[in-house]
């Protein structure tokens, strides 16, 4: 993989990419609802610091959610009644899952990531 953007501007691609919402709670990001770009994979879990692990949430979801898998934290937010982005989540998966397929590597982010997918497209209704 080639050398990563800053922060700074990894999360402005991300916003441009998301939009200005964020993936848990569904915010819009403003002065006072601050973006942050969350880790799909968390680091913890092999999860790299690829823009294709990245998506925008607030910084109360980002801290909320914690070392939790983005499933379940999909399904806690859910609970809470926000609009957590399922779409938008499944997406990221499938990005990152496509860049580990392409650059090798990340031994292990792959179990981890391949379970999220599965558990993900067991929790969603058939259209």
């Amino acid at each position: 993989m080639t050398a990563q953007p800053d922060r700074a501007t990894r999360l402005q691609l991300v916003l441009d990419r998301d939009g200005p919402t964020c993936v848990w709670c569904g915010r819009t990001f403003s002065p006072l609802v601050r973006p942050t770009t969350e880790h799909v994979v968390p680091r913890v879990k092999g999860g790299p610091s690829w823009l294709a692990n990245e998506v925008a949430a607030c910084r109360r979801c980002n801290g909320e959610r914690g070392h939790r898998s983005p499933v379940e934290w999909l399904e806690e937010c859910r609970r809470r009644g926000w609009p957590a982005d399922a779409e938008r989540l499944a997406r990221a998966l499938d990005d990152l899952a496509a860049a580990i397929a392409r650059t090798g590597g990340q031994r292990r982010a792959r179990p981890y990531l391949d379970a999220q997918l599965r558990r993900l497209r067991r929790s969603r209704p058939a259209a």
